[in-house]
């Protein structure tokens, strides 16, 4: 275990002397903020045009709720953004180790390949992470103005961190196919692009097959989670899905290994 956290921290301070460091966080800033403001906007303008008759809608059993016009979208559009964001801080894990002729010191440490793949994926989200953690000013901003519930802020945030998790797993395995970076960054956004976009086809597709890529689809085990319900289903799949990822990123270096 210590081995993991020594690689994780020595991946992490690599990457924060990096400039892509700053480069990719400030582009994610800019675009959820960008976001963020122009839903904002549209909810200030809906609550001013129903105060009125506010007595009336509620009555009637319509509200203007924080939470479904302006969290729910403002996190989904933060999913979609870190799918762009995200193989941009995964794509050097291996391929510049490969690169750099350094992986093959590595493996000759007395660490394990598996926990250098743990460490290198837990060194990503840990960044990944401070990235997200830093958008919640949007979270405060909304309170000052209303009173949204909590329950699928808190909710919401594991959803799209879990959601993030299977990103840098797939950014990590793409990574560990080539030892050109701006290669493995296209992989990555193509996997984790694809897994995204798999419940698209589902709806034209046949019942039992429409419903195997609706349960493959990332996007739709992020629904419950903005909704406020963490359903055991859909953290197995999350939490499943990591791991598999890694480990096939595992056999694929081990196998090199030995070439």
């Amino acid at each position: 275990m210590k081995s993991i956290f020594w690689i994780a921290k020595r991946e992490m301070g690599s990457f924060l002397y990096s400039p892509i460091f700053y480069v990719v966080t400030t582009v994610f800033l800019v675009l959820y903020s960008f976001l963020f403001f122009a839903i904002l906007s549209d909810f200030s303008q809906a609550s001013l045009q129903a105060a009125p008759q506010a007595a009336a809608l509620q009555k009637a059993g319509y509200s203007i709720n924080a939470n479904e016009m302006v969290i729910v979208p403002s996190l989904g559009n933060m999913s979609v953004i870190l799918l762009f964001i995200i193989p941009l801080i995964t794509m050097r894990s291996f391929a510049e180790e490969r690169k750099n002729k350094t992986f093959a010191l590595l493996l000759s440490s007395p660490v394990h390949l598996g926990e250098i793949v743990a460490g290198k994926f837990l060194a990503c989200f840990a960044i990944a992470a401070f990235m997200i953690l830093l958008s919640s000013y949007s979270i405060i901003m909304i309170t000052m103005l209303g009173e949204p519930e909590w329950g699928p802020i808190f909710s919401g945030y594991l959803g799209v961190l879990l959601m993030t998790g299977c990103y840098i797993a797939m950014g990590v395995f793409a990574s560990s196919l080539t030892d050109n970076q701006i290669v493995a960054a296209v992989i990555g956004f193509g996997l984790a692009f694809l897994m995204w976009l798999m419940a698209l086809p589902a709806q034209n597709a046949d019942t039992g097959i429409g419903t195997i890529l609706e349960y493959l689809s990332l996007g739709s085990h992020l629904e419950p989670f903005l909704k406020g319900i963490v359903d055991s289903s859909d953290l197995t799949y999350y939490l499943s899905f990591m791991a598999f990822v890694l480990f096939i990123t595992y056999r694929v270096l081990d196998s090199r290994r030995w070439r």
